[in-house]
């Protein structure tokens, strides 16, 4: 048995929920828009499971919020020019590297995204 999840659904479930802090509300919009689109892209209908969904992404502020809590192999030394940290190279690449190990989702403009836990 399947239901139809609507976005508003999907985040009023989180929002009341004890996960009501694991995702911004921004977040989980972003967050909706890329399991839909998962479902579409692969022709599979997911089941809405608050407590996997929860357990499976993090949401983190900004890169620096990210690091404290992986390794990177992205060295802060080399986006170093004169003295001077170049922040908005350092986390391009540090983004680049997590697409490459899981799925990373972006949160509109803001510095915040979402990974799939690996």
């Amino acid at each position: 048995m399947k239901q139809d999840v609507t976005k508003w659904m999907f985040e009023d479930t989180f929002r009341s929920s004890q996960y009501k802090n694991n995702f911004s509300y921004e977040g989980l919009g972003a967050l909706f828009d890329y399991l839909e689109n998962f479902e579409e892209d692969t022709g599979e209908e997911m089941d809405f499971d608050l407590v996997a969904i929860a357990s499976e992404y993090t949401e983190y502020k900004n890169v620096e919020e990210y690091v404290k809590d992986f390794d990177t192999d992205v060295d802060k030394e080399d986006y170093t020019d004169d003295g001077d940290f170049e922040e908005e190279d350092y986390n391009e690449a540090v983004l680049e590297e997590i697409e490459e190990k899981t799925s990373l989702i972006k949160i509109d403009d803001s510095e915040s995204f979402i990974i799939q836990s690996y």
